[in-house]
């Protein structure tokens, strides 16, 4: 069976992520909250969560000592499959650009910075509830938003790839922007698929199944 390593540095939405992930699995892989280098490193899947403010979230993942060597061992040395949710899928960039600069795992080289709605008050910051996607590439996570399934976001910051070969959906809040990424082994949801229903459910089983 295979073994997923779901990171744990603090971040506030990991309880309901491995609740979706343990469901999404049905017994088929071993989901492992862990701060464990060794444990991560030796991962058959890597998650990793975020909510809150990109300096505080990387911050608190270097604070795990050998957590980002060992994420980067499994998913750059190895590569097996990675997935980033909200401020998790934040951290692949460059740097993150809230209250100055601060630097990201740069594994997806891009910026994260603070989106701009316009056309009304009624569009506002944070981006908060259900939004469809419009999907460019054929990942077969974003199966279920693709066929115009929405899914749920809450931020107020979005990733920007250098390289738009490196988005693989955009979503519309006053203005376009990345709302999932891909490079390779490695995948980011801007959304929560925890708090996705169905279709989230539907996207963390799919990626419990991607082979890139």
């Amino acid at each position: 069976m295979q073994r997923v390593a779901l990171i744990d540095y603090g971040s506030g939405n990991l309880r309901s992520a491995e609740k979706a992930l343990i469901r999404a699995a049905d017994g088929r892989a071993e989901i492992v909250v862990t701060h464990d280098p060794a444990v991560v490193a030796a991962a058959d899947r890597v998650v990793l969560p975020g909510v809150g403010a990109f300096a505080a979230c990387m911050s608190a993942l270097a604070a795990r000592d050998g957590v980002i060597e060992a994420m980067t061992e499994a998913a750059q040395g190895r590569g097996v499959p990675f997935l980033g949710i909200c401020v998790g899928m934040q951290l692949l960039a460059s740097r993150g650009l809230e209250f100055g600069a601060t630097e990201g795992l740069g594994w997806i080289p891009g910026d994260v910075k603070i989106i701009h709605p316009r056309g009304g008050p009624h569009l506002k910051v944070p981006h908060m509830g259900w939004n469809t996607l419009e999907a460019v590439s054929d990942l077969p996570m974003l199966a279920g938003p693709k066929a115009g399934a929405p899914v749920y976001f809450t931020h107020s910051f979005a990733m920007y790839p250098q390289d738009t070969a490196h988005v693989a959906a955009y979503v519309d809040h006053g203005g376009r922007f990345p709302a999932a990424v891909a490079r390779g082994n490695l995948a980011g949801v801007q959304f929560h698929p925890e708090k996705s229903q169905a279709v989230g459910l539907k996207l963390l089983a799919d990626f419990l199944e991607w082979r890139p």
